[in-house]
């Protein structure tokens, strides 16, 4: 088909939406979409043109209905025998049951032409009764009509259950078309849906960008502030547990230790600086040395020792 035997977009889309959802598998395209590829959108136009409502093409369509109807018709000629095979059957089945209740000669029960005889009337009347049953089934009501209401009824069911079956084909159709916008409506929602959800994201993170410096220096400030008030409180405390646990003299009378031990680690630090200007000088001298050493190390252990005692007094003064 050429380009120009194509119509109006407008009218195109619309030809191509119906396509989409009658004669071709649901494509969830959107018109964006077809707009977007015209080609693709022309070819779907054409094909729609070479198959039928049910995507087959119009040669298997027509060879299908045709094996279709000669389906219909060996059927409807199986079940005709297959129900009077039945019905004879059930015939059979209760003549024998009867026979053998009554007293009756073997003659009697080996008349099979009075038997051929009855079976048509007897079929015909079999088939009536489970035609009243169908009847009745389809429609209660119908169970206290007369027999020739009730024939007549049966005369009409064939046709009542055609038109209740193809009512049923429609409606199955109809919901079929249903599902299939259903389907396209929920695709758009879900896009639409997505995209909304892609706009919100970016409007969270433009404010959130904005309005994030402006927090975190409003909490560090906060936080330098807590801190600094923590710190307050924990001196004031100290101070009050100090103020509570030593008077003024306590406190003079520790300075004045303080300052004696201080004096005495200056004097301890000189001997040992003494001290090691001599080993650096006699280190290699043999006992002498070692004596050197053992008063080195006995003065360091000295200082080391004051040491210790001024700092836990400092810690005891605070």
């Amino acid at each position: 088909m050429a380009s120009g035997d194509f119509c109006s977009p407008g009218e195109g889309m619309e030809m191509l939406q119906q396509v989409c959802s009658k004669q071709l598998p649901p494509c969830n395209l959107s018109e964006e979409d077809l707009l977007q590829n015209p080609h693709f959108s022309q070819l779907l136009l054409s094909l729609s043109q070479h198959v039928d409502e049910s995507g087959l093409s119009l040669t298997l369509a027509k060879e299908q209905a045709q094996a279709w109807k000669d389906v219909r018709l060996h059927k409807t000629t199986w079940l005709r025998s297959e129900i009077l095979q039945r019905v004879i059957q059930e015939l059979l089945v209760d003549y024998y049951v009867k026979t053998q209740d009554a007293d009756l000669t073997s003659e009697d029960r080996k008349d099979f032409v009075y038997m051929r005889a009855r079976l048509p009337l007897e079929v015909e009347e079999q088939l009536k009764k489970k035609c009243f049953t169908v009847l009745c089934y389809h429609n209660p009501s119908s169970d206290l009509d007369s027999e020739t209401l009730k024939a007549a009824k049966v005369w009409n069911l064939a046709e009542v259950l055609a038109g209740e079956k193809q009512q049923c084909q429609a409606a199955k159709s109809q919901q079929e078309e249903q599902m299939v916008l259903l389907e396209k409506k929920s695709a758009t929602y879900s896009q639409v849906l997505l995209r909304c959800l892609a706009l919100l994201q970016r409007l969270l993170q433009e404010h959130r960008l904005k309005t994030q410096s402006e927090l975190d220096r409003i909490n560090a400030q906060y936080l330098e502030i807590k801190c600094s008030a923590m710190i307050l409180k924990l001196r004031m405390e100290e101070l009050k547990i100090l103020s509570d646990t030593y008077t003024a003299e306590k406190v003079e009378v520790h300075r004045l230790i303080r300052d004696r031990l201080e004096g005495a680690i200056r004097l301890q630090e000189q001997d040992m600086e003494k001290s090691r200007q001599v080993l650096n000088t006699y280190e290699v001298l043999g006992e002498e040395f070692d004596k050197l050493v053992k008063e080195y190390t006995q003065l360091k252990q000295a200082t080391e020792n004051k040491r210790w005692t001024l700092q836990e007094f400092n810690k005891a003064c605070r």
